[in-house]
């Protein structure tokens, strides 16, 4: 078949096992362990791929553009291979395409790919293998231990149960080097964790804890040291070799030792293969070429400046060296060799490892999400814990600025501020949540990118964990700022008050969802996120009231603005039911029936804006509906951006 992409309690996850230790993420056959026995019974013998093929269109030209081109290899159960070249050459690309990714927007993918000489459908394939990317993308606020649970519970293979899901992580947790570091924090900005090292390592091993068959790296060595990258790499090597794990695995420019941990090595440049076999097979390639290695030079190093022609100051002569080598390798005895290995393993067919389609209900990988939201919401003082004090120190300013506000009618417009900058303030803080967010956004890619759930699951658990929080902020704020400014001194308006502050805050944070999910750039989210609030600010009603608003901007924003209906039930929760005296020679701000005794009926306030009572019901209906329809425009977002 041609390549073709598709476009339990808190407790159990910081549970210590007093099982035995071992040295792999596979339990020993001698243990016949009956609930893991039925995953690691199957193996993959080799995976191969012909002929890989990409192009795309020249954006400069119009025509079509080869990013990799005839591209062959194979790689047996218990190595290791490396895909090498300069930046641009097309590793990424190559390696998308071996784990049937998308290689690139508008890409033409072309080429067979075989494991134990059969073409698996995609959904089969992806079922027996597992994609570590590039960043970490981790949450900083879990546990070693707690991270490797998540994604035990949230792997397509949950049948194990809670003693086997706990074996699988202690064995993991040795495998790695990890067991010390097991209750340790992965990190936040605020506090410090593990090492970078060791995150790549806990990258790893929590793809291995689906027992995946073949595993595929994107530079797992990136950002880390030598000593750092040849530990990453030799603990991926160790269970390779145990398991009959198949890894493939690009990577820039490792150091001596790190390269030398590999099996085999595809070497590609413009998106030609230039060499692969083993790796100790590299210096007799190129010397048999008129490229002797240079002793205590880094063959990595070597080669790569050999691939290399971007710096190169004569580019003819350089392009036609590497033509030399590509020719060179097309003709060796390694190609030939390459090529008898591949047809050899194509004939050799077995069948693939038995993977059974998941069993999880939604409401399963919806309540593990929520789990691991909640306990990241309460740790990490970034995802609510500022924002609370933020919002008290708002409420405080608030309360002090408009302090003991008393039924005068001078009193009237200060109230109405106060009103419109509780509201309105309160929700365009909320841009403080973008940076949590794009944080859960980024682990719900690499998990999604992996098959573990979706972006409904992803989208609803989001929507969940956030409403007690916001519920609190809000009785926090009120308490203290509508008594500080002597709103109307009722349990049911003040109640009533603390409704619309909360429908406030949840619509604006479905719009920080939102924006985040077309952006998911810190900068671009957050300052389109204030952008949208600033405009709902100039529309609600407060700047200028509706009646006299320019009908472009009513028609068209004014009735699809949230704070525009939280300003109105407000104002109607403040004025529908209170009265106000005028002023000492019984001149009224607002003609109202109460005239004749001195005073302003509050309606009469709320007659100058055109705001009707009786119509609570219809606001908050329309107010769920923006909701709503912030977040299905978020869900929308987040299954076209796959």
């Amino acid at each position: 078949m041609s390549v073709t992409m598709d476009s339990q309690s808190h407790s159990d996850s910081i549970e210590t096992s007093k099982a035995p230790q071992h040295d792999a993420f596979a339990i020993d056959i001698e243990q016949k362990v009956v609930d893991d026995a039925h995953l690691m019974n199957d193996t993959v013998k080799d995976y191969l791929w012909k002929g890989v093929t990409v192009t795309v269109k020249d954006h400069k030209t119009g025509e079509p553009k080869a990013i990799l081109e005839n591209v062959d290899g194979i790689v047996k159960a218990g190595e290791i291979c490396a895909l090498m070249g300069p930046s641009g050459c097309g590793k990424t690309t190559l390696l998308n395409v071996l784990a049937h990714r998308d290689a690139a927007t508008g890409a033409k993918v072309e080429g067979k790919t075989f494991v134990n000489g059969n073409e698996p459908s995609t959904s089969v394939f992806r079922r027996m293998t597992s994609y570590v990317e590039q960043e970490d993308a981790l949450i900083g606020s879990l546990t070693v231990r707690e991270t490797m649970h998540f994604a035990a519970r949230l792997a397509h293979k949950n049948s194990l149960t809670k003693t086997g899901r706990i074996r699988r992580i202690d064995a993991l947790l040795g495998s790695f080097g990890l067991k010390n570091q097991a209750h340790n924090i992965i990190g936040t900005p605020i506090r410090k964790g593990i090492s970078g090292g060791q995150k790549r390592r806990l990258s790893v091993a929590s793809q291995l804890i689906t027992a995946p068959k073949i595993l595929f790296l994107d530079e797992p060595t990136s950002g880390l040291d030598s000593a750092a990258s040849w530990e990453v790499i030799s603990f991926v090597k160790e269970v390779a070799k145990k398991n009959n794990l198949i890894v493939i695995a690009s990577i820039h420019q490792p150091s001596t030792s790190t390269f030398q941990l590999f099996d085999r090595l595809l070497l590609l440049s413009g998106g030609k293969p230039h060499y692969f076999g083993s790796v100790e097979g590299v210096e007799g390639h190129f010397g048999s070429l008129g490229y002797p290695m240079p002793i205590h030079t880094n063959p990595a190093e070597f080669i790569l400046e050999l691939m290399n022609i971007d710096f190169a100051s004569h580019s003819a002569a350089a392009e036609a060296r590497l033509d030399e080598i590509q020719q060179g390798w097309v003709e060796s005895t390694g190609a030939k060799q390459l090529t008898g290995e591949m047809d050899a393993a194509s004939k050799d067919v077995e069948p693939l490892p038995v993977t059974k389609p998941s069993k999880r209900s939604f409401f399963i990988v919806l309540m593990t999400l929520v789990h691991r939201s909640f306990i990241k919401s309460y740790r990490d003082v970034v995802a609510y814990g500022i924002r609370i004090a933020m919002y008290m120190g708002l409420a405080i300013m608030m309360g002090l600025v408009w302090l003991r506000l008393k039924t005068n009618q001078e009193d009237i417009i200060p109230l109405t501020n106060a009103i419109f900058f509780g509201g309105a303030f309160m929700s365009f803080m909320a841009v403080a949540y973008v940076p949590s967010y794009l944080e859960d956004r980024a682990t719900f890619v690499k998990e999604r990118a992996n098959g573990l759930y979706g972006a409904s699951a992803f989208m609803l658990s989001n929507f969940i964990i956030g409403l007690p929080y916001l519920f609190l902020i809000s009785v926090l704020f009120s308490t203290v700022a509508y008594w500080l400014s002597n709103f109307r001194p009722t349990a049911v308006a003040f109640f009533t008050w603390i409704m619309w502050l909360f429908l406030d805050l949840v619509a604006a944070e479905s719009l920080v969802v939102l924006m985040s999910s077309i952006f998911p750039n810190f900068v671009v989210a957050l300052a389109l996120t204030a952008f949208a609030n600033g405009l709902w600010m100039s529309v609600d009603g407060f700047m200028v009231q509706p009646g006299i608003l320019n009908v472009f901007w009513k028609y068209v924003f004014h009735y699809i603005d949230y704070q525009s209906y939280v300003f109105q039930g407000m104002m109607v929760n403040e004025f529908a039911d209170r009265v106000y005296n005028c002023d000492a020679d019984c001149h009224c701000m607002y003609v109202s029936e109460l005239a004749p005794q001195c005073q302003i009926a509050g309606t009469a306030v709320l007659d100058q804006y055109g705001y009707k009572t009786g119509k609570t019901g219809l606001w908050v209906g329309i107010l769920l509906a923006i909701v709503l329809g912030y977040r299905l425009l978020g869900l929308g977002v987040l299954m076209l951006r796959k």
